[in-house]
């Protein structure tokens, strides 16, 4: 089909995110990730805007090589009454070294007059002299026009016109915005069309998300006849965010049949996803399309079932085709069906084992029932499922009593200082640790209880603790529900404790996370003997 071009913007109008704030070292490795990906085109920011941007050019000249990506620089046309060659910003974009420059422009005749404070000639003028000077010096010209739609709304000649003439001066892309996300499909399916007949511009999207429509705007401009489309991973953007490329992408390849990355790139998109968010430090959404945790994610008992006999009942797609994988979830909802396939993934085959699977989803809709949640905690459901397989549940150490104290002063300043007695490898230990809270306090303890025994233990690393009200109707005498991830060098895992006590609770979870990761390590039980 047609070729499309793939524009990625998330470190240019990505990077306006609230609380989003990359440094130079973030961009080039997110630009790593993207080229990666696959994508044609990365706006790598504003060169002269901010000393930022101007260094980040600065350092991909040498520092980042792309195999499969065109670096772009951003900026504005030429100021009002200026010539395009003497004009500093524009001069920074030459000085960035990119193949190709994307100039921003108004195509609103209120935002001409009243932000631009100046004539709509003059601002014809400012696009057809930047452009043809950025052409001139062997540049390739995109053309952003900036509140396209809400321009075309208010005097479509005028905006047509912007095209016309950016075109006419040598641009190959102009990008329709719907800079304020205030369109719907119908609405950009009318005004692309109308723009391709009046200008035969090869015109681009540009989309935010504040009517939840960026993705579908983004598809309905292209099945109208744009042909380059413009994103940012996760839709990272300012307000409620840009077009998510992932999922325009995954769309496009996927369910209209365009081809627009190589074969096999479009299953770097889950990687690419996650490992951006871990650059970002934005937490990744887990019900995001194609790319999410959730994404392929199955809990109702009734799908499980069907899932077990075609996966593509219960599924629109194949994960496998970004990067993804289906995962079963342990609930309340789950019936024996469930139970099969999520052990399946995890490396048991009970299939046909129907009293074990009895046993097990009975024990599950029990613990649901007390506050439980095996669908956050694949660790803790797998213990669950080795102990019924094997008869009991496998214990490293025997626990004697653990305790904690808080001292707080009268400066606010606390420390918490954590007991544990238990039996391992055949004796007796114990350990005292310290830590700024009680859960790490007791973290502390039981790692130095445990360390003579189980050294395999320092390549765990707490990573993460959460915790839940079970029934918050209660106040402070509701049910805990915490959640621990630990991880080791490969991967992490999530275990569950539930308790009226939230310390309890998080020795639980605490001792189950040491537990499973004792048992990926494949340590066997020392005794002593």
């Amino acid at each position: 089909m047609t070729d499309v071009h793939v524009y990625d913007t998330t470190l240019r109008d990505g990077a306006q995110q609230e609380g989003l704030n990359l440094s130079v070292a973030d961009k080039l490795a997110i630009a790593a990730h993207l080229d990666e990906l696959g994508v044609g085109y990365i706006e790598g920011g504003w060169p002269g805007a901010n000393p930022k941007d101007t260094e980040f050019f600065a350092q991909a000249r040498t520092g980042l090589h792309l195999q499969h990506a065109q670096l772009v620089a951003f900026g504005s046309t030429r100021r009002a009454g200026v010539v395009a060659a003497d004009d500093p910003q524009v001069r920074a974009l030459l000085e960035a070294q990119t193949p190709v420059v994307t100039l921003v422009a108004k195509s609103h005749v209120r935002h001409v007059e009243q932000a631009l404070r100046t004539t709509l000639e003059e601002n014809l003028a400012m696009v057809r002299d930047t452009v043809a000077f950025l052409t001139r010096e062997g540049r390739r010209v995109f053309l952003d026009a900036e509140h396209f739609f809400d321009g075309y709304a208010t005097d479509p000649a005028y905006a047509l016109e912007v095209v016309r003439t950016a075109a006419e001066a040598g641009a190959d892309v102009v990008a329709l915005c719907d800079t304020n996300g205030g369109m719907l499909p119908p609405q950009v399916a009318d005004v692309v069309q109308a723009t391709l007949a009046g200008t035969q511009a090869r015109l681009g999207i540009h989309c935010h998300n504040d009517t939840g429509c960026a993705v579908a705007n983004s598809l309905s401009a292209v099945a109208a006849g744009a042909s380059h489309v413009q994103g940012t991973v996760n839709g990272y953007g300012e307000r409620t965010g840009n077009a998510d490329l992932l999922t325009v992408v995954s769309n496009l390849q996927l369910k209209l049949g365009h081809d627009l990355l190589e074969p096999g790139r479009l299953r770097e998109a889950t990687r690419v996803a996650h490992s951006i968010s871990e650059i970002t430090n934005v937490p990744a959404y887990s019900r995001q399309p194609y790319v999410g945790a959730s994404a392929f994610a199955h809990k109702a008992g009734l799908h499980a079932s069907a899932i077990r006999v075609d996966p593509d009942l219960y599924q629109h797609t194949d994960p496998d085709a970004i990067g993804n994988g289906m995962r079963t979830l342990v609930s309340d909802m789950a019936g024996r069906a469930s139970i099969e396939l999520k052990a399946r993934e995890l490396g048991y085959d009970v299939a046909g084992q129907n009293d074990l699977l009895t046993r097990v989803v009975t024990k599950v809709k029990d613990l649901e029932l007390q506050g439980y949640t095996f669908d956050a905690a694949d660790a803790s459901f797998e213990l669950l499922l080795r102990g019924e397989l094997e008869g009991h549940r496998v214990s490293y150490f025997d626990v004697e009593s653990w305790r904690v104290i808080t001292d707080a002063r009268g400066d606010g300043a606390a420390l918490s200082e954590a007991t544990v007695k238990l039996i391992a490898g055949g004796e007796r230990h114990v350990a005292t640790g310290e830590g700024n809270g009680p859960v790490n306090a007791l973290d502390h303890a039981l790692r130095q209880a445990l360390s003579r025994v189980y050294p395999e233990l320092d390549k765990l690393e707490l990573i993460d603790f959460r915790v839940r009200l079970f029934d918050a109707a209660h106040g402070t005498d509701a049910t805990t529900r915490v959640l621990i991830e630990h991880a080791d060098d490969e991967r992490s895992w999530e275990t569950l404790g539930v308790a009226g006590n939230i310390l309890e609770a998080s020795w639980r979870a605490l001792t189950d996370g040491v537990t499973y990761g004792l048992l990926r390590q494949g340590v066997p039980v020392r005794t002593g003997d």
